[in-house]
């Protein structure tokens, strides 16, 4: 089982489309849940950050062994993720992993987790 969370920085002037890709995250979640079954995604959350005139997406997860990429799914709501990814987030900055020190998941929980 893989947890993480990492901090990823939005291009200047990506706001609007920040907001955009988050609402059809949301609008579309039936189908963003089937996609996460694939990924063996467990748990997947963003969270939004804006420090001084920089803003940051932030991604916590919690991730089960051999699921595919969501560069390889050919569902079509991870398609428009990709594509508000390549739009949204600036790739010249090096994401940042935070480290994971504790790990608090109820057995009965992590047995479901395979």
């Amino acid at each position: 089982m893989n947890v993480e969370l990492t901090r990823f920085k939005v291009k200047k002037g990506k706001t609007k489309a920040v907001d955009e890709w988050l609402q059809f995250l949301n609008h579309h979640m039936k189908e963003v849940l089937l996609t996460l079954e694939g990924e063996k995604m467990y748990i997947e959350t963003i969270f939004r950050e804006v420090q001084n005139e920089d803003e940051y997406l932030y991604w916590y997860s919690v991730q089960g062994r051999d699921g595919i990429e969501v560069t390889e799914s050919t569902h079509w709501v991870d398609k428009k993720h990709l594509q508000y990814w390549q739009d949204c987030i600036d790739e010249t900055y090096k994401p940042v992993n935070l480290t994971t020190e504790v790990v608090m998941i109820p057995e009965k929980i992590r047995a479901n987790m395979t």
